[in-house]
């Protein structure tokens, strides 16, 4: 079984190698690592390719995609990496973010033996790290023992980088461009709404860095949530869950 992760990047260089790293160091062999550039200004591509040389010597049934070129924004890059993929399944791994484990796809793979088919979707806990990689706590939100599309009701309850989604799901199931900083929560959604069957593989998948482009647009990415709620939920239920949210803020404090 191949795994497709997906690495989208702009002007990356700072925190890029980490993440090549740590998909080198990987035990499991059958990867596909697509990079989308989307024509980086400083060294991005340059350490790019030289991963990819690196990955040619090193590991056997390491394949690496590298395309650089102008792009409408990062979800615009990972629908490009999407339609290159040709894995079993996929997931997008940020520049910056790690698998948790050197054997974290190894232990994932392992984790579906006991199963009669392949589920539509594996998903599993995230650990937030700073820049340097250290663990700061785990995500906030943890991920439900039974997921479902209801699940993200609550808020995105598996991290985009902890989802992977088979390949022929994801094919025909693009990100939405109309959101720029929330797609990938439209995009769980609508993937979930599709499946029969989700795995939750009850492994810490991926450690996170704490600075993502959501993070850092956090009053447009909440405003994208409440509308992309709206459209799968209802406008009331989505209503009532913000005031819950709020109720519940308020009695923290």
């Amino acid at each position: 079984m191949t795994i497709t992760l997906i690495t989208c990047t702009y002007n990356a260089e700072p925190v890029l190698q980490r993440t090549l790293n740590c998909v080198l160091k990987q035990s499991y062999a059958d990867i596909e690592h697509i990079i989308i550039d989307g024509k980086s200004k400083d060294d991005t591509l340059k350490m790019a390719e030289q991963y990819k040389a690196t990955s040619n010597i090193q590991r056997t049934g390491h394949k690496v995609t590298i395309i650089s070129e102008p792009d409408k924004g990062l979800y615009d890059a990972m629908n490009k990496g999407i339609r290159l993929a040709t894995g079993d399944y996929l997931c997008f791994l940020n520049a910056g973010d790690e698998l948790h484990e050197n054997d974290t796809l190894q232990h994932m793979v392992h984790s579906l033996q006991p199963l009669k088919e392949l589920p539509d979707v594996l998903y599993g806990e995230t650990a937030i790290v700073d820049s340097k990689g250290h663990f700061l706590r785990m995500r906030r939100l943890s991920t439900p023992q039974e997921l479902t599309w209801k699940s993200f009701k609550e808020g995105m309850r598996v991290c985009h980088q902890a989802f992977f989604a088979k390949r022929e799901l994801a094919m025909h199931t693009p990100y939405d461009l109309q959101y720029r900083f929330s797609a990938d929560f439209d995009w769980c959604i609508r993937i979930m709404k599709q499946s029969k069957s989700l795995h939750n593989t009850r492994l810490t998948v991926i450690d996170y860095l704490n600075e993502g482009m959501t993070t850092q647009n956090h009053k447009a990415s909440l405003k994208e949530r409440f509308c992309i709620m709206g459209k799968h939920y209802g406008w009331v239920t989505t209503i009532l869950q913000h005031l819950h949210f709020i109720i519940r803020l308020l009695y923290k404090r």
